[in-house]
C-alpha cells in the first residue's frame, strides 16, 4: 500500500488539471505542462482535488503509484508557483554573466563559457558569483542546474568550481610533504 500515491493533491484556485484519456494536462499562470499517465493507473480530478490510483497491486503499478502521484503534485506546484537551484561559483576570478536564457562562466578556462537555456528555464545572475536556474519543470530545472555543474566540479583539494547554494564540499588533505607529515 504506498502511502504517498493515496495522498490528494489539492488544487490552487489559479490552476486547472484536466485529464484527456491518459494524458494530464495541468495548466496555471505560469504556464502549462503535460504527462503521459501509465495505463495500470488511474487518475481522478475533482474540483479541488486530483486522486491517484492503482488498478492492481502489480509490484510495477505499485511502484508507479507514488511516482505519479509525486510528478503532478510537482506540476501542480511548478505552474503555481514555480521551481528554482541557485548555485555558486568558488574560485579566485570565477564569474558568472548574464541572465535571462543565456549564461555567459568565466570559470578558469582559456575561454568563456557559454549556456543557452531552453525553453521555460530562466537564468538569474547575483554578484557575478550566484546564479538562479528557474522555471516550472523541476526534472528540467534540475537536469539544467547540474549540467551547468558539471561545466566545473568543484575540486577536492581547494574546493574550487560550481556547486549548489549550501553544498559541503570535503576537501583532501594533499600530500604528506605539504601538510607537515614525515617525509
Amino acid at each position: 500500500m504506498s502511502r504517498v500515491g493515496n495522498l490528494p493533491i489539492s488544487i490552487p484556485n489559479s490552476v486547472t488539471v484536466e485529464k484527456t484519456g491518459s494524458k494530464i494536462v495541468v495548466a496555471g499562470p505560469k504556464g502549462s505542462l503535460e504527462l503521459m499517465i501509465h495505463r495500470g493507473i488511474n487518475v481522478e480530478v475533482d474540483d479541488s482535488q486530483v486522486l491517484v490510483k492503482r488498478k492492481n497491486d502489480e509490484p510495477k503499478l505499485r511502484a508507479l503509484h507514488g511516482l505519479i502521484r509525486n510528478l503532478i503534485a510537482n506540476m501542480v506546484m511548478g505552474v503555481s508557483e514555480g521551481w528554482s537551484k541557485n548555485l555558486e561559483l568558488f574560485g579566485v576570478g570565477f564569474r558568472a554573466a548574464g541572465g535571462g536564457d543565456k549564461l555567459t562562466l568565466n570559470v578558469g578556462f582559456s575561454h568563456p563559457v557559454e549556456v543557452q537555456a531552453p525553453e521555460g528555464i530562466n537564468f538569474e545572475v547575483r554578484d557575478s558569483v550566484k546564479i538562479k536556474v528557474s522555471g516550472i519543470d523541476k526534472q528540467l530545472v534540475g537536469q539544467i542546474a547540474a549540467n551547468i555543474k558539471k561545466i566545473k566540479v568543484p575540486d577536492v583539494y581547494k574546493g574550487k568550481g560550481i556547486r549548489y547554494e549550501g553544498e559541503y564540499i570535503r576537501k583532501k588533505p594533499g600530500k604528506a610533504g605539504k601538510v607537515g607529515g614525515a617525509t
